[in-house]
Formats: structure tokens, sequence, C-alpha cells
């Protein structure tokens, strides 16, 4: 499995799904969220309305809309609380379940934003290693589809932090 880092909008991705940091109700909010679901188009929220929402560290995909990318996986990542909330564990499971269903559909390429660091307040050296340690060790431990995960980054700070721990 390649691994790599970029800097811009996830939202012109041309990959086969691209990976929305929801909140539970899966029905839009700010961030990286409120983008995927402008670009989109309407479509989403209303197949969104139909799934029930999502617990956190868990994932729900639906169709792309008006992306690039065909596929939206949507990921409900912890709100950092100092961590003793299991929110390590919480968001390395974001990963991993991202990456299940990705392999279950069969698809090959998977953006990710930096899940949790935004308005959730992940510190974001600590969500980096996680992210990247999880996606690592599952294209080891796991038969997968998933030939290429890109790390998209919004931020200079993300993008310094996984540039260097991706060299």
């Amino acid at each position: 499995m390649k691994l790599t880092v970029s800097q811009g909008d996830i939202t012109k991705c041309k990959v086969d799904a691209i990976v929305n940091a929801a909140n539970s109700s899966l029905l839009g909010g700010g961030g990286v969220d409120g983008a995927i679901h402008r670009a989109a188009g309407p479509e989403l929220v209303t197949e969104c309305r139909t799934l029930n929402g999502c617990q956190t560290g868990d994932a729900k995909l639906t169709g792309g809309y008006r992306l690039p990318a065909p596929y939206v996986i949507h990921t409900v990542g912890p709100v950092w609380n100092g961590g003793k909330n299991r929110e390590p564990e919480l968001l390395a499971s974001c990963y991993r379940r991202v990456l299940e269903i990705a392999s279950e559909r069969a698809l090959k390429s998977v953006a990710f934003p930096n899940i949790s660091t935004g308005i959730y307040g992940f510190p974001k050296e600590k969500a980096c290693t996680i992210a990247l340690e999880t996606v690592r060790n599952f294209g080891k431990q796991q038969q997968t589809s998933v030939e290429h995960v890109q790390f998209v980054c919004f931020d200079d700070e993300n993008y310094r932090l996984y540039q260097q721990q991706l060299a």
C-alpha cells in the first residue's frame, strides 16, 4: 500500500473514495464536513438522512454525487478531552473502519483528511502518528484492495507533520 501526502482541497481528489470527518448526525457541519457536503450537492444530505447517523469511531459509505470521487466514506472522530476517554483508540478505529469499508467495496484509492484535528481539538502530531501507524498496520495485517492512501492536509502544520513522518 502506497502512502502519500498532499496539501489542498480534498473535494477535488480523483480517488475512489474521499473520507469525510463527519459529526455523528452525518448531516453536514463545518470544516471539511461542510466543504464535502457543499461540493457533493444536496443529494448527499438526502442519502445521509437514511443512514441514522454514525457512532464515534465507526464509518458509513455514500455516493459522491457531484464530487470527482464516486464515494464518500463518512467517519466520526473523537473530540479531544485530554486522551482519557479512549480518544486514541477511537481515532485509530476511524481509519481502520474506513479501510475495511473500502476493502469490502474493492476500492483501490482513498483520500483522508486530518480527522479530529480541527474543531475537535485532537493534538495534530499525535493524530498524525495514529493515522500513519493504523493505515500501515492495516496494510500489513489485512488482505485489502486499497493500493493508495493519500493524506490530504488543509493546513501547513498538518502537511509538515505528515511529510516528516512519511519521510
